[in-house]
């Protein structure tokens, strides 16, 4: 209880600085017009890159996480847990190799991390915020338990508590951040224990307290305004949105763990990424709006719920979203790719939408979460979300239907892109 309390408290102040202070430089970035954000994304990978190669001859980098081992693979099954998971490249990595072991959390490089973390994100790189806050949050907390003597028996529900508390903070709902901590752990198999559970819910109040407290507004979510007129829009929704938002976020996690994975000179990826960002940005920027090819997500989000554009531009914007993100990663960003995942899902939600005669709202805020569910392989947490966000009674179980389609969608796209790649290197290897 007293390491929930003290973890949940501490991880969920820091997260919330950390995460202030990144909104505030990017609302400088977002008022810089076109060059700002051609600019500014590429000023801020340079920034963090020189920062992370420069400490400690490049220990603080992202790398991607050590592979968990893993059981033998049905032929025709596809491992939840498979080794290829979006979560290992980006700033999760360290959250869920440490998970039931928090004590080896590399605190003391959070420090660097988080510098690079703002010149990242509050730059208008297209990266998130939400594994930072888990991330700033679990370190935080182990920092200040991992002191020897008695206060090593809080550090482990000290950091579940403040890596939860860094997320509820953040989005304002208690149990995402509860469930984004327990679901994790369980890639690695970690018990949910009586101590885990309680440390990660006193962790998601604590954080959505924080965030009532201050009245912050730190990340936006889609909220289903509109309800599902009968059951076959209910379903129509779910079945278009869920199939859209998972297969592209499944196959953008695949591209940005190649990318992560993608051993060259640090210098090639940084110009070779970031004239992709920018490339990406003046698409975005020249078939949407400005503000859309900027920062995280929401702005993009926010454009599609106003735009009256076709489905082919929505369809290209969430595939430049994707695109800028995996590149930001490629060029060696610090961030998270939740939050992205989120907005490229929206868009991707909307994109069908009139066709199918489905409210693109709830086909937004369907796709939003679906995003979370078949690019980020959280589903409960997605579910969490849902439930969290609000909305009409019928909007919510829609959505829910939603989270159920977009991570069967996500799995599916994952092991169809398994079997071509192994395909092909069969082939390549026949051939030599």
């Amino acid at each position: 209880m007293i390491g929930g309390l003290l973890g949940g408290l501490v991880g969920g102040g820091t997260a919330v600085i950390v995460t202030e202070l990144i909104k505030r430089v990017l609302a400088i970035a977002s008022s810089q017009g076109m060059w700002g954000v051609i600019l500014w994304p590429l000023c801020g990978l340079t920034i963090a890159v020189a920062i992370l190669h420069a400490y400690s001859h490049g220990k603080a980098l992202q790398t991607i996480a050590p592979e968990p081992v893993q059981p033998p693979r049905r032929r025709w099954g596809l491992n939840w847990r498979d080794p290829r998971d979006v979560i290992r490249a980006d700033l999760t990595a360290d959250v869920l190799a440490t998970a039931g072991e928090e004590e080896r959390f590399p605190w003391r490089l959070a420090p660097i991390r988080a510098v690079a973390i703002v010149a990242t994100v509050g730059s208008g790189a297209p990266m998130g915020t939400e594994s930072p806050a888990a991330h700033i949050g679990v370190a935080s907390a182990v920092a200040v338990t991992d002191r020897g003597g008695w206060s090593r028996r809080i550090v482990r529900p000290a950091g579940v508590s403040g890596g939860a508390a860094g997320v509820s903070a953040l989005v304002g709902i208690p149990l995402v951040g509860t469930a984004f901590m327990l679901e994790l752990a369980r890639r690695r198999r970690i018990p949910l224990s009586a101590e885990r559970v309680v440390a990660a819910l006193i962790g998601g109040f604590v954080g959505w307290a924080i965030n009532a407290a201050f009245d912050l507004d730190l990340i936006r979510l889609s909220v289903p305004q509109v309800a599902p007129g009968d059951l076959l829009i209910a379903l129509k929704t779910a079945l278009v949105a869920g199939a859209t938002a998972g297969t592209i976020t499944s196959l953008t996690g695949a591209a940005i763990y190649r990318a992560r994975g993608w051993h060259a000179n640090p210098t090639f990826r940084l110009v070779t990424g970031g004239l992709a960002v920018a490339a990406a940005s003046i698409a975005i920027a020249t078939i949407a709006t400005p503000s859309a090819a900027i920062g995280p997500g929401a702005a993009t989000a926010a454009w599609a719920e106003t735009t009256d554009a076709g489905a082919l531009v929505l369809l290209a914007v969430a595939l430049l979203r994707a695109v800028a993100t995996t590149a930001a990663v490629a060029a060696g960003g610090c961030g998270g790719v939740f939050v992205p995942f989120l907005a490229i899902g929206d868009v991707a939600g909307r994109t069908f939408a009139p066709a199918f005669d489905v409210p693109s709202n709830l086909a937004g805020a369907a796709g939003a979460a679906g995003g979370i569910a078949g690019g980020y392989r959280l589903p409960i947490t997605a579910a969490m979300l849902v439930l969290g966000v609000g909305g009409p009674y019928s909007a919510r179980l829609t959505c829910l239907a939603t989270v159920a389609v977009a991570t069967i969608a996500g799995v599916g796209a994952a092991l169809a892109l398994d079997r071509l790649t192994s395909r092909s290197r069969s082939i390549t290897a026949a051939k030599s």
